[in-house]
């Protein structure tokens, strides 16, 4: 039963090779732990697109339709690349992020705003440092997974 196993065990594994007086660790994370990707956008067609894509390529992926919902599954404890429309009703990409900043629930997460090219004014200076890239719509997906895969800790 897994819950009945400590979550650094879970997480990781140490590997330790010993170098005449050196002691090197190396910290191996599971697959699954790398490999979870947010969509967040209101279009169900973009939604079934990116995960599509990405679950055939062994990644768990969530899709959200709003902000909202976003803050939920971070304050349910994701942890991963987000995928983040611009444009969405109720609660913008640049509100949620903001809200995200405020909530502390940044951490550990890597995001991406993916809208339509006239979107992207950097009105909101502020969070530049929390974005990672901007994403142009129309994308060609095999960009997309090669940019994501890109941010994913690889093994050493």
């Amino acid at each position: 039963m897994l819950s009945s196993f400590p979550f650094k065990e879970m997480c990781k594994k140490i590997f330790v090779a010993f170098s005449r007086q050196n002691y090197y660790a190396s910290y191996v994370f599971h697959p699954w732990m790398q490999k979870k990707i947010m969509i967040v956008d209101d279009d169900p067609d973009v939604l079934i697109t990116i995960r599509e894509l990405f679950e055939s390529e062994g990644f768990e992926v969530f899709t959200v339709p709003c902000g909202k919902d976003c803050i939920e599954e971070l304050e349910n404890g994701f942890k991963g690349v987000i995928l983040m429309d611009i444009m969405m009703p109720h609660m913008d990409g640049w509100t949620t992020i903001r809200q995200m900043v405020t909530k502390g629930l940044t951490k550990g997460n890597i995001i991406c705003m993916i809208s339509d090219n006239h979107e992207c004014d950097w009105k909101s200076d502020d969070l530049k440092q929390y974005i990672k890239n901007y994403i142009n719509k129309p994308f060609d997906t095999r960009q997309l997974l090669r940019l994501v895969k890109g941010y994913i800790v690889k093994p050493t």
